[in-house]
């Protein structure tokens, strides 16, 4: 079994990469971050690990990984690349905001609709599109961020139910965790404020999930009863309980 898995140089991505490996799977990782990349090889001696460095928020980039690739057997893509930024949206940076629209929407949309017609081709192939429990809800002060993630989240959800009506036996599924420790926070300038699961727990929550064909990933009791009582709070008051919340974040 082989997999591809977008932003494997840290976080989520290598611990996944690394729970593949102990289950024999052999590993297409990609990230801009070559060194990076390679070190998580070496750390994977004995598995088959083959190292692609680009920039998935280049559209051409998704294009020609997709093309030099294609050819391989792909059994599973994971779309994981992606990054945040607090603040708030009168004031964050334009650039920066497209930039994360380019690498959170755009190269999880091409590399999904590429992959996707090959694996329905085949009848078989899992997609594992990482989203995030902010898939859920509104962002005030990480606006840019959650919006994105609502994408990831509707459209796997969609393409889902697409797959279901024409008796697919192609899988796809969206992870959405809550507070993760990774180089997240460091990235989107927060602070979690309850404590977030290990990286190596999301992880292999998300892949075996993946592999049993489940929609909605959500890693994490605690996570699982906070968006089910989210259903019942009205939407201002659920914004003013997300600023406040996000606030304390970039506060800490």
């Amino acid at each position: 079994m082989k997999a591809l898995i977008t932003g494997a140089s840290s976080g989520i991505g290598r611990d996944m990469a690394r729970y593949l490996a102990k289950k024999g799977w052999e590993l297409i990782l990609v990230a801009r971050r070559a060194d990076r990349l390679n070190e998580l090889k070496d750390e994977l001696d004995g598995a088959q690990v083959h190292c692609i460095s680009l920039d998935v928020g280049r559209a051409e980039d998704c294009r020609r990984l997709y093309e030099s690739v294609r050819d391989e057997q792909i059994d599973m893509l994971v779309n994981n690349a992606g990054f945040g930024l607090a603040g708030e949206f009168s004031e964050t940076d334009l650039d920066t905001e497209l930039n994360m629209i380019d690498v959170n929407i755009r190269a999880v949309h091409i590399l999904t609709k590429l992959f996707l017609r090959d694996f329905i081709e085949r009848d078989r192939g899992i997609i594992l599109n990482v989203a995030s429990s902010a898939g859920f809800m509104p962002g005030p002060l990480l606006s840019t961020y959650y919006a994105t993630k609502n994408y990831v989240l509707r459209l796997t959800e969609a393409i889902y139910e697409e797959l279901r009506r024409r008796g697919s036996h192609v899988k796809i599924s969206a992870l959405c965790p809550g507070p993760v420790n990774t180089e997240f926070n460091r990235v989107a300038k927060v602070k979690f404020a309850v404590d977030g699961i290990s990286s190596e727990e999301c992880a292999k929550t998300a892949i075996d999930g993946a592999i049993m064909g489940k929609l909605i990933i959500i890693p994490g009791t605690m996570m699982k009863a906070g968006l089910f009582f989210r259903r019942f709070v009205p939407e201002k008051t659920l914004l003013k309980l997300a600023y406040g919340f996000q606030r304390r974040k970039n506060e800490r």
